[in-house]
């Protein structure tokens, strides 16, 4: 838009030149114009029937009969045609607001009519979602159910056990699901950090018994959040970090500087920078949503989060509680 209008002004002012150029041409015939100076200047080198432009001026040159020793000087002073380019310069400035003002109209009513079959197809899959967490309510506490009664007559075996972890797969994905959709920030309670992290890690390492898991937490940091949301952040980087580690290997908790750090000798981290977008992942397993979930909801609760990594070496994952931490 800004060059359509530069080149249009460029134009309009060399239009502006010739028609001055003809009424000078049409004032040395008659010598009968008002907008213009007329003088009789020595011949020299100047250049008959040409447009002069200076700092002062715009003059041109026309030739008088039965002269030989001058020429018909004709002038127009510089800040009458400053004015008529002002003018313009004007016109073609409101027609390009009215122009600018006309396509962001068309551009933001188009921009609606585009985006709305993706709001609606988002607000279709979010109503979907929440239709399939609530359906799998009352299967899901058949199986828990039927699980645990058959641990009671059965006892505890391999095969239970599996069923457990699954079914409890399954729960942390509704779980997941549900951070995914919902808004956690104003849902606030106190709690313990150290109680908090000793029983995620008992039900978490029921599930990973070869992974060494050991915590190094003060009793008394009392923190105040939603307490739901920080658990969520907590299982998924805990079974992370067990999910992708080596066998025998360690996952590690400790407390330093009003900071969580969990560290673990997994199989590391390629591209740190993408772990939180939407959908990606470096492995097979999973659907690239736990750490995005993580990071939308420490975002939520006011927790800073950081990650070091190293191939095969394993991942630092470092929160930041200090706006959480309960005074």
């Amino acid at each position: 838009m800004s060059a359509l209008f530069f080149l249009n002004y460029q134009k309009e002012r060399q239009s502006l030149d010739e028609q001055i150029f003809s009424q000078m041409r049409i004032c040395s015939l008659s010598l009968q114009c008002e907008e213009f100076g007329i003088d009789f200047v020595p011949k020299q080198k100047q250049e008959l029937y040409k447009l002069y432009k200076d700092t002062h001026e715009l003059s041109a040159y026309f030739t008088i009969p039965n002269s030989q020793k001058n020429y018909l000087k004709i002038y127009l002073p510089y800040e009458h045609y400053q004015a008529q380019l002002m003018h313009i310069k004007k016109q073609l400035i409101l027609e390009f607001i009215i122009v600018l003002l006309m396509i962001m109209i068309l551009s933001g009513l188009f921009s609606l009519y585009a985006l709305r079959p993706l709001r609606d197809a988002l607000l279709l899959t979010e109503e979907f979602i929440k239709d399939i967490l609530h359906d799998f309510n009352t299967p899901l506490s058949t199986l828990r159910l039927n699980i645990a009664m058959l641990s009671k007559e059965c006892g505890q075996s391999t095969k239970l056990q599996r069923s457990q972890s699954a079914v409890q797969s399954i729960l942390n994905l509704q779980s997941n699901l549900r951070s995914y959709l919902h808004a956690h920030a104003s849902q606030k309670e106190h709690f313990s950090l150290r109680e908090l992290v000793d029983e995620r890690i008992d039900l978490l390492g029921v599930n990973y018994p070869d992974i060494n898991f050991s915590t190094d937490i003060p009793n008394n940091i009392p923190l105040y959040t939603n307490k739901d949301a920080f658990v969520r952040i907590l299982d998924n980087l805990l079974s992370n970090a067990a999910k992708y580690n080596k066998q025998n290997g360690y996952v590690k908790l400790f407390y330093k500087d009003k900071k969580l750090v969990i560290a673990d000798s997994g199989k590391g981290i390629q591209n740190p920078k993408r772990i939180f977008e939407r959908f990606y992942k470096e492995q097979d397993r999973g659907i690239g949503i736990g750490l995005h979930i993580v990071k939308k909801l420490c975002d939520e609760l006011g927790i800073g989060i950081a990650v070091e990594s190293e191939v095969a070496k394993g991942t630092k994952f470092t929160l930041d509680l200090s706006n959480i931490i309960s005074h």
